[in-house]
């Protein structure tokens, strides 16, 4: 769905731009990182939204409501405004695919333009990588606990607003969700769309019996019930089995039960003996009810008999961290043939900013082909074997590969202004991020106190930004 978001932008955005133009500088060129950092347990996360971040790139454009806007705004000078009429991105990009698992301080994009251009994209792409990659994440933590193919995206009602909900069901598909019950999603992105009837369907009728019997029968081969509406186990499950009797006399095959409420792990237990002695062996139990990642990890302990869950608020808000605090910094400028490396210093250590222009490789084992660690390089920098891997402040720390497979994770996107990459489908960005995950070990995405990934710097970028901070001293 293509849309003009170029005012999508915070005001200073604009204030620079015309500034640089005044200054002249806007036509040198620069390069900006995108990254994130890390964040208590989140130590991976999975990149995405990349799709709707090249969708906004390729349509940058101000018409002449935007360009009488900003010259009402009694800020900008006839000589900027005059620039905007024929703006457009004409320098590369570099991205990370959808569905890469990534890591803290890693270049996700790269952004490589004449500075006016890059500083302007700065805020939508933070935007859109930002929100789409924290849901990806989420949904990833969630389905790695729940197991492949069990989760469906149920958030829509507690999205923050409806562009909220679209994309964050999208990402959601990216992080091994199955389906969605957003329904404008699945038509726009091609996602299976599932659902069923809510408590209201059941307080309908006369009586809940009433109510499981005509849904059997006007959806005979996906009757799936809600069975908590009064009491699951006096009521719910046997009147369930009832109609599903009923549904098997007339040679259909009865989905399942859902559970929306209570004890989930003593319900699903009890439930399942039920449906079991009752000859429904096949029948799913789906739950829903507020569950994270953290809550299935202990039903999956208490021994709870569940196929499948439906998950809503806490996954499309990412409750327990709702933001993920993506920053995009300047690493470099080129300006009459010199690259000029840059460097955000701070006090605290994980904000001081790599220099440079940047790839980054992901390093596996040549036996076992998992992924053992990430290296941050200048391009164009070779990298030797065997390699060291050493701790950026514990330098005592290191690890030797006499040999390895490796792979470059930034892939050219656009190149001169021109889109160069052919964007996969959802369901190929799906299947991406499912592979890639399987190339970490266990302990690398367990949910708590996870194994730390490595992620070193090239010998080459490591001097670098030594010697920029010793200079800044």
């Amino acid at each position: 769905m293509s849309r003009n978001l170029t005012l999508l932008t915070d005001f200073y955005q604009l204030t620079m731009m015309n500034g640089y133009l005044k200054s002249g500088v806007a036509n040198e060129t620069a390069v900006f990182d995108l990254f994130f950092r890390q964040k208590g347990q989140l130590t991976y996360a999975i990149s995405a939204g990349l799709e709707q971040a090249i969708d906004y790139v390729r349509n940058l454009h101000f018409d002449d409501a935007d360009i009488q806007y900003l010259r009402d705004q009694k800020v900008f000078s006839e000589e900027f405004l005059d620039y905007l009429k024929n703006f457009k991105f004409t320098g590369d990009i570099y991205a990370v695919r959808e569905g890469e698992p990534v890591f803290p301080m890693e270049p996700i994009v790269v952004v490589k333009a004449p500075l006016i251009q890059a500083q302007f994209i700065e805020t939508a792409l933070l935007n859109i990588i930002n929100h789409q990659t924290l849901i990806a994440t989420k949904a990833s933590r969630i389905n790695t606990v729940a197991g492949d193919g069990k989760v469906i995206e149920f958030g829509l009602r507690r999205a923050q607003g409806p562009d909220a909900g679209i994309y964050g069901s999208r990402a959601s598909i990216i992080g091994g969700c199955s389906s969605t019950s957003n329904v404008l999603s699945a038509q726009m992105f091609g996602i299976a769309a599932k659902g069923t009837h809510a408590h209201s369907w059941v307080l309908s009728f006369p009586s809940e019996l009433d109510a499981f019997r005509a849904f059997a029968e006007i959806y005979p081969d996906s009757c799936l019930l809600l069975v908590d509406t009064y009491d699951t186990i006096k009521s719910g499950v046997p009147n369930a089995i009832t109609v599903f009797k009923e549904l098997r006399e007339k040679g259909h095959k009865p989905m399942g039960i859902r559970l929306d409420s209570g004890d989930l792990a003593y319900l699903s237990k009890k439930a399942r003996k039920m449906l079991d002695e009752a000859g429904f062996e096949d029948a799913i139990i789906f739950v829903s009810n507020d569950i994270d990642e953290y809550l299935i990890s202990s039903l999956n302990a208490q021994g709870a008999k569940i196929d499948r869950y439906g998950i809503g608020t806490k996954l499309i808000t990412s409750e327990d961290m709702p933001s993920l605090g993506g920053v995009y910094k300047l690493a470099q400028i080129e300006k009459n043939g010199e690259s000029i490396p840059k460097i955000k210093l701070s006090n605290s250590i994980e904000k001081i900013t790599n220099p440079g222009f940047k790839t980054v490789y992901r390093i596996y084992d040549k036996e076992t082909k998992m992924a053992v660690a990430d290296l941050i390089a200048l391009v164009g920098e070779e990298i030797p074997k065997p390699l060291t891997l050493t701790h950026e402040t514990e330098r005592w720390k290191q690890m030797v590969l006499a040999d390895y497979d490796i792979k470059e994770l930034l892939v050219p996107i656009f190149k001169n202004g021109e889109l160069v990459y052919d964007i996969p489908t959802l369901q190929e960005s799906a299947e991406y991020c499912k592979n890639s995950l399987a190339l970490f070990e266990d302990e690398n995405k367990r949910i708590t106190n996870p194994h730390i990934h490595k992620v070193d710097l090239s010998d080459g970028l490591y001097e670098l930004k030594q010697k920029l901070l010793k200079s800044k001293k």
